[in-house]
């Protein structure tokens, strides 16, 4: 059922929403593109990687028709490889810093390649890891996102067993529940969590919340080390009145119950998103790609401040959204109980956009209640940690990805997670030769 409000989306828009965006390389395309790589020796791009991978040797792989070579070379770095080929901002990393884009000003399509060599691994089920000889080493990590199944998997193969404890029905965090779903078409989040748990040694638990089910000092008391991978478990407010009205609601919320609803949802005719991140980019492109009428995006500042790069604003401009500079929210029009405008003040003035849904992107915010009375400490509202280690301020209790400070991109959170997962193999080896 639907009302006058809403439409339901016709099957053209049903695959536009849940297909993939961008439809991968062919084996001629990918040799194509490889063969644009200069391979360079002290390579710029795999400096701007986050997490180091060894690009040019990945792509001469492909080159040669070693594509197992390519992904592994790949995954050795970043387990998140496939994941990361689809949402990175490539553009501003590897890509940015190609030599090819100096000269000819289209660098080598580094991301396509990547996930070319990564989805051919996984769709033959080829594991090309190990793990080492058991060492009886007990860690628990707590989130299921790409920081936790990061560090999980790295522990894993060093022969410690580990158990993931995740709040919701399904593992894969944001990857799972918080990005568009054109972008992780074919069920890419789990295929990829199966591939990590396959190699062993990973106990994923579900409906298991921190704070709620289990403790950190109960933790800390039965295993020998913890990663905490929580993520942010709360979103900014407008702080104007009635932003919490029927017909208001958060863009992560929105997002996460679209991927969970393979079959659509109808979706409102006029749709207002403020913000002006990748969540306010994917909540407005789906919107409109599910059959909205009108999709309007508010932004406060000038394009250059958005975090969503150019090219995720001009993803949005291409499939029928506007996005409305320095214009900020004043106040929610509402009428019979529910809203129905939202009042915006930009440098011209005052105006009224008729919505039937507004959502916030407006960012969120680190929950510290699951922590309470642990005694951790904290810095600018997140986890305080060693740089170099992931440590926080309890012996033996790591943590990473989104809930500790600084970028909050998927390939820093995997980063955080491989780094953490390098001093907490260190911190009990060590233990054990002290022994």
């Amino acid at each position: 059922m639907t009302d006058t409000l809403h439409v339901m989306p016709t099957q053209a828009q049903l695959q536009a929403t849940y297909g993939d965006a961008h439809p991968p390389l062919t084996s001629d395309q990918a040799l194509v593109e490889a063969d644009r790589c200069y391979f360079c020796h002290d390579a710029p791009c795999t400096e701007a990687c986050p997490t180091g991978i060894d690009i040019p040797g990945f792509i001469r792989a492909i080159a040669t028709g070693n594509l197992k070579g390519a992904a592994t070379t790949i995954l050795e770095e970043n387990i998140f490889g496939g994941t990361c080929a689809r949402v990175c901002p490539t553009e501003i990393l590897c890509e940015r810093a190609c030599v090819r884009t100096a000269q000819e000003h289209r660098p080598v399509d580094i991301g396509a390649l990547q996930r070319h060599a990564t989805d051919w691994l996984m769709q033959r089920d080829l594991q090309p890891f190990s793990r080492a000889p058991a060492t009886g080493k007990r860690i628990a990590v707590v989130g299921a996102g790409p920081a936790g199944l990061s560090c999980a998997h790295a522990l894993a193969r060093n022969g410690h067993d580990v158990t993931v404890f995740e709040a919701r029905p399904k593992p894969g965090g944001l990857n799972e529940y918080g990005i568009a779903a054109y972008k992780m078409a074919d069920d890419v989040a789990q295929r990829e969590v199966a591939f990590i748990a396959a190699l062993g040694g990973i106990a994923i638990r579900h409906g298991i919340a921190l704070g709620r089910d289990i403790t950190l000092a109960a933790l800390r008391a039965a295993v020998d080390a913890v990663f905490l991978a929580v993520g942010l478990g709360a979103t900014n407010a407008l702080d104007i009145e009635d932003e919490t009205l029927p017909g208001v609601r958060d863009a992560i919320d929105f997002i996460a119950e679209l991927r969970q609803s393979p079959n659509g949802i109808a979706v409102p005719r006029r749709v207002v998103v403020i913000g002006g991140g990748n969540t306010a980019i994917d909540a407005a492109t789906q919107s409109s790609r599910l059959g909205a009428d009108q999709v309007t995006i508010i932004y406060r500042r000038g394009p250059e401040h958005m975090s969503a790069t150019q090219v995720e604003q001009d993803w949005a401009k291409t499939n029928g959204v506007t996005i409305r500079h320095r214009s900020t929210p004043v106040r929610i029009i509402a009428q019979g109980g529910r809203a129905v405008a939202l009042e915006i003040a930009h440098p011209s003035g005052a105006e009224v956009l008729p919505a039937d849904l507004i959502l916030k992107a407006i960012g969120q915010r680190f929950d510290p209640a699951p922590l309470a009375g642990s005694g951790i400490a904290m810095t600018g509202g997140r986890i305080a940690i060693d740089a170099a280690t992931g440590a926080t301020s309890l012996a033996g209790v790591f943590a990473g990805g989104d809930c500790v400070p600084g970028p909050d991109l998927t390939v820093h959170a995997v980063q955080d997670g491989k780094r953490a997962a390098a001093a907490i193999h260190a911190l009990l080896t060590e233990g054990a030769k002290n022994g």
